[in-house]
């Protein structure tokens, strides 16, 4: 249930309580002053009757020692008490009233209809009042409910964006000085800090990476000139990677600071996936089997979409197991390993730069990865088949020639 329908509903309820607990109130007093009027009438009319009986005189409608008369009227009369009574039990209500003058019992009694059947035209009348009140509570309670469920909404929007990456996105103050204001203050103000805070990570981590650039080139250069031996080969091994680090981190502060655009041309996806395979394989390492089930023609950049298949290959080979297949299907390349699959917190938030998990670590790879399909506005999502082992598939669909497509081949 919605905050708007718990809302209307709440309103809805409360102006019906309302609504009957006035209407209790007023048939109760009403009853109550009503049956006290008739009552003092009768009342003084059998205190009239009572002295025109002891004058020797008696009305037409006064009954005297009747049979049948309410049992507590006829006890309260023999003390010699004048009193009323009203009496339920017969077909219609009646209003009886009686007193004892020497030996008789002087009584009257009136019909009590009329009251009754004001009394419940006084009930159909507060049904209907309270009806409409309710309807009409109910009906402003949506209303507001909606205004504010859609103020809600928007800023749970713009909130989902600011989650997601997009850093310019703002909640729009409609001012006055209520909660949902001071929310939409606050978050805004939130995302500001936010934004400046990845900013100066982002600007402090380029800066690094700029910085270590010139001695990391010394250090390789001078790696090279290293005599011929096992050590030299470690630490020309160890330069390159951190060499390779380096290139990494400077290409994810470019990806972050969203000023990459994609350069574009038609080519074979089935061809860019053979060269990222061979490009991910290193010296004496094993190669990942390619499978062109359905090749075609995409218009993109091939040096973005070689750089993520590079990196989703080398991800499968470091932290999978064999064997690792690249699949083509169209506008589909999926990358398939043996290995323990990808962690959960992987599949649920997506890669995050340095994280690594049991069995799958995450590095830098698959950021990059992240970050050039987003350039090129190609979709890339991570699954672990019922089969077992990981699964990352680049969709190209976007970007596919219609009239380009070649038609199935043979696996590679």
């Amino acid at each position: 249930m919605g905050l708007r329908t718990k809302i209307g509903v709440a309103i809805t309820a409360t102006a019906a309580l309302v609504a009957v607990l006035i209407g209790l109130v007023v048939h109760h007093r009403t009853a109550v002053n009503q049956l006290e009027t008739a009552r003092d009438s009768l009342d003084q009319r059998v205190l009239s009757a009572a002295e025109d009986h002891a004058a020797g005189v008696d009305r037409p409608r006064v009954l005297l020692n009747p049979y049948r008369m309410p049992e507590p009227l006829r006890r309260a009369a023999q003390k010699g008490q004048r009193a009323t009574y009203l009496d339920r039990s017969g077909p219609e209500p009646v209003l009886w009233g009686a007193t004892r003058v020497r030996d008789d019992i002087v009584v009257l009694k009136h019909s009590y209809r009329r009251q009754a059947r004001n009394l419940e035209g006084l009930d159909e009348d507060l049904w209907l009042a309270g009806g409409a009140g309710t309807v009409l509570a109910g009906i402003v309670g949506v209303g507001l409910a909606t205004v504010v469920g859609r103020r809600l909404n928007a800023s749970a929007r713009t909130a989902e964006r600011i989650a997601d990456g997009d850093a310019g996105a703002r909640l729009r103050p409609r001012g006055g000085k209520d909660e949902i204001a001071r929310l939409i203050h606050a978050v805004n103000t939130m995302a500001d800090a936010l934004a400046a805070r990845l900013q100066a990570e982002r600007e402090v981590t380029a800066n690094i990476a700029h910085e270590l650039r010139t001695p990391v080139a010394g250090l390789v250069a001078a790696a090279e000139l290293l005599p011929p031996g096992r050590p030299a080969e470690m630490v020309r091994e160890r330069a390159q990677r951190v060499r390779a680090l380096m290139e990494d981190v400077l290409e994810v502060a470019r990806l972050d600071g969203d000023a990459e655009r994609a350069d574009t041309d038609v080519r074979a996806l089935g061809e860019l996936t053979r060269r990222a395979v061979r490009g991910a394989a290193g010296p004496g390492q094993e190669a990942a089997e390619v499978r062109i089930v359905h090749d075609c023609l995409v218009e993109t950049d091939a040096r973005r979409v070689e750089r993520i298949l590079t990196n989703l290959v080398t991800n499968a080979f470091r932290h999978g197991n064999a064997p690792v297949v690249a699949e083509v299907d169209g506008g589909l390349v999926r990358v398939r390993d043996g290995g323990p699959g990808f962690p959960a917190q992987l599949l649920a938030s997506g890669p995050q730069r340095f994280r690594t998990g049991s069995g799958a670590g995450l590095g830098l790879g698959l950021t990059i990865a992240v970050g050039q399909a987003k350039v090129l506005g190609a979709g890339l999502a991570f699954a672990n088949p019922a089969g077992g082992g990981a699964e990352a598939t680049l969709d190209l669909t976007d970007a596919v020639r219609a009239a380009g497509e070649t038609g199935p081949e043979g696996g590679d």
